[in-house]
């Protein structure tokens, strides 16, 4: 049985051993999974490149397609270039877009899914003056990802949101959007806790008249629309959307707080996953999946329940450097051999909450080496003056 010292907040060390079952790779599936499933991944930063943090930072990219390459490998499909890869964070729109294409060149021939983010963060929301800017700044990354034969997920816009005065303007600037788009799209609404700048988006503050508006939207172009992604961390709000939505229109559920009963679905209908927390709890998440394919909702539940307290703990406020706790447990399993990241967004937590995280993987078992994981504990925690 592994053990380490780990610190307590008062910086006392005390013994702390490992009890988890490690989960195993999942075979490739038996049979598709009956959610479509969409994990947002990170990318793995060079640690080598001499790059001013403060402008983003350089990419490994052999070790960000792996870990793809390791996504697929279970079944899950990619969203690629999303905030969980610090878009607008880190990631600007020109290395956004070599990422997707890189992305769709290793993967394009493997049958595994990939929609891409398409937003209009290369516009400055001070440099946007009018809607006609947004909507010009939207064609221009949706042309490029078409070009290259890309899905789009249509990203909230900090834009939009600054120069917008009404829910009209938003309708406005998503009938020119959505007529751009060759293939049926994924919209996504991402909550203020999530990136403050996207405050009362689609015109109000009033969440369910902001719903309406979105509704409003998908009505007028359902032949533009594969489905939306909503990542309010309010399940109720989901349900009430999903059950409004025009027939043959998706829900893509962005709850990290509560993707296994949102997935798991109800009477009226379920949600399909499109998830940062899928990136670190893969190997989980697939032999959950595996198992509601089969039929086995309550096994799919139970699988899923020891990962939401991680989730919920990754994800807590302020939510938007989820990221760093994603990238922590890609370094503790191996799949990266540092705790650097694109601007410098390794610092954006703290060293408990980091602790708190090694506990929580190791109790879901998604720890797949133990042993491994706590040498990486150590040295990880020997930055900041712990000898354990």
């Amino acid at each position: 049985m592994a053990k380490i010292l780990l610190p307590g907040l008062d910086g006392r060390l005390a013994s702390y051993a490992l009890t988890g079952t490690p989960w195993s790779a999942p075979p490739a599936p038996s049979q598709p999974f009956n959610r479509i499933v969409l994990s947002a991944a990170h990318v793995v930063a060079n640690p080598h490149a001499d790059i001013d943090p403060a402008t983003g930072g350089a990419i490994d990219w052999d070790a960000t397609l792996a870990y793809r390459h390791y996504l697929a490998s279970m079944g899950l499909g990619i969203a690629e270039a999303m905030d969980t890869a610090q878009r607008g964070m880190g990631l600007d729109w020109t290395t956004a877009l070599e990422l997707i294409r890189r992305t769709r060149a290793s993967l394009g021939d493997d049958n595994v899914p990939v929609f891409n983010g398409c937003g209009t963060d290369h516009l400055a929301p001070a440099a946007a003056r009018t809607l006609d800017d947004v909507v010009a700044a939207y064609h221009e990354q949706m042309d490029a990802i078409q070009a290259v034969g890309g899905r789009l997920i249509l990203m909230a816009s900090r834009a939009l949101a600054k120069v917008a005065r009404t829910p009209d303007d938003y309708l406005q600037v998503y009938r020119k959007v959505l007529a751009h788009a060759e293939q049926p799209v994924v919209l996504h609404w991402l909550g203020d806790m999530f990136d403050p700048e996207l405050a009362g988006y689609w015109g109000t503050d009033d969440l369910t008249a902001a719903r309406d508006i979105a509704l409003q939207v998908i009505g007028e172009s359902p032949s533009k629309v594969d489905g939306i992604k909503i990542s309010l961390l309010d399940a109720q709000r989901e349900i009430d959307m999903r059950r409004l939505l025009p027939e043959g229109i998706k829900m893509y559920t962005g709850d990290d707080f509560n993707y296994p009963e949102l997935i798991a679905g109800d009477a009226a209908g379920y949600s399909h996953a499109l998830l940062g927390i899928f990136d670190a709890i893969a190997p989980a998440a697939a032999h959950a999946l595996a198992a509601l394919a089969a039929g086995k909702r309550q096994r799919f539940l139970d699988i899923l329940a020891p990962t939401v307290p991680l989730s919920r703990h990754i994800f807590r406020t302020p939510t938007r450097y989820y990221k760093t706790g994603v990238v922590f447990l890609a370094y503790l399993n191996g799949h990266q051999q540092h705790m650097q990241m694109l601007a410098g967004h390794q610092a954006m937590r703290t060293l408990p909450y980091f602790v708190d995280i090694f506990r929580m993987a190791d109790a879901a078992g998604l720890l797949r080496d133990p042993d491994d994981a706590v040498a990486r504990m150590r040295r990880f925690m020997g930055f900041y003056g712990v000898a354990a």
